[in-house]
């Protein structure tokens, strides 16, 4: 089978991994260029895109960012999965909150903002903490501003009056006092079944997620149900297929949508080494009409973001349970060159591997080992 992904990112990187052993042939799309691309080396494929969508089977995205004309052109074969509304909606947090609202399902208090001049009364009605998020093309913190005073307030009606709020609005939020973030990853098949991987948590750090840990600790029945009917409400809606990450806020013992990810997500990578059949794999058979795998895990998991550290050994790979993903990029600020997964028995030995791990790495490139080894090995 041969599958067509927009994006030639990591993400595409490693379904081109996961598609080898099932015999499907993958190429990828740098949609900045439009030109078909090794998924691996980047290097242009010596065929057109207009061949490439003849070609595939099945198409599908690496993010959803995708220029719309390309999402358009891919829809009109019926070979797009998931389809172009899911796409849109988790590009659009225009479109996303409207969806949400349409199903019933909990989200942030917010309002649409598309003139300066209706900050002060989103102040007055969401309260005088409350974050402001582009509607689109905004990830890992960018596009994002924060409002917790009245200077802040006047510093930020100055900034954004300088951009063009008809064309692309923001979303207003109310500023939640959240206990922690959990993400539901899971995968719809074409005939509307689901499976679902375990609820995780993740830690964030200058609105990039660092860390992950699988399955979360503290689950309860009534949090997974709140997750899985929300994760259901939304692909059933949207006639989803493949895997769908659906991220959450815990107040107390509510769970409020924070954003959806029509694709494979950061915070299921742990899935590569700590469950029968990973995400990228799962995502591949569904757009591929094959049967969903197992999504049993085998341990306790921690996904370990490489941000912006491109110089340290490689000799955590003695510790045992630990796997190094490298995306073969050039290192810079705030940018995601790899991952590590762990896998142990228990939370107090997956603690004592990250202990382990941190030994390894630059403190400043991974602050948020300390507070979570410290949590685990209790």
């Amino acid at each position: 089978m041969n599958v067509l992904i927009y994006g030639s990112g990591q993400l595409a990187r490693m379904m081109y991994l996961a598609g080898c052993p099932l015999g499907i042939y993958i190429n990828a799309v740098d949609v900045v260029k439009e030109q078909v691309v090794d998924p691996v080396t980047k290097e242009p494929r010596s065929m057109t895109l207009e061949q490439a969508i003849e070609d595939a089977d099945a198409i599908t995205v690496e993010f959803e960012h995708i220029p719309e004309h390309l999402l358009e052109k891919a829809a009109q074969t019926g070979k797009l999965r998931p389809g172009i509304d899911a796409i849109l909606a988790g590009a659009d947090r225009v479109r996303e909150k409207r969806l949400l609202d349409k199903l019933g399902v909990p989200n942030c208090p917010h309002l649409i903002i598309d003139d300066v001049q209706q900050l002060p009364n989103a102040v007055t009605q969401l309260g005088d903490k409350i974050i402001l998020k582009a509607s689109r093309d905004g990830y890992d913190g960018y596009g994002q501003w924060r409002i917790q005073s009245a200077s802040d307030l006047q510093k930020v009606t100055e900034e954004l009056a300088q951009l063009d709020l008809k064309s692309v609005p923001l979303i207003a939020e109310k500023m939640m006092q959240f206990q922690r973030e959990l993400s539901l990853v899971g995968t719809r098949s074409e005939n509307g079944n689901f499976e679902f991987y375990p609820l995780v948590e993740n830690r964030h750090h200058q609105g990039q997620l660092h860390l992950t840990i699988a399955p979360a600790q503290n689950i309860t029945d009534s949090l997974t149900e709140q997750a899985r009917d929300a994760f259901c409400k939304i692909a059933n809606k949207l006639g989803y297929i493949g895997v769908l990450a659906v991220e959450f806020f815990q107040v107390d013992g509510q769970l409020l949508v924070n954003e959806i990810a029509p694709r494979v997500h950061n915070s299921g990578h742990w899935s590569m080494q700590g469950a029968d059949t990973c995400q990228f794999e799962n995502h591949l058979r569904a757009v591929c009409n094959l049967p969903i795998g197992d999504v049993s895990t085998h341990a306790y998991s921690a996904m370990v973001n490489i941000i912006g550290a491109g110089s340290f050994s490689r000799d955590m790979l003695a510790i045992p349970g630990c796997h190094l993903h490298w995306y073969g990029k050039e290192a810079r600020a705030k940018r995601k060159l790899g991952h590590f997964n762990l896998n142990a028995p228990s939370y107090q030995v997956l603690g004592q591997r990250l202990e382990s791990l941190s030994r390894h790495l630059p403190e400043e490139a991974f602050p948020l080992l300390k507070p979570a080894i410290k949590e685990l090995s209790i």
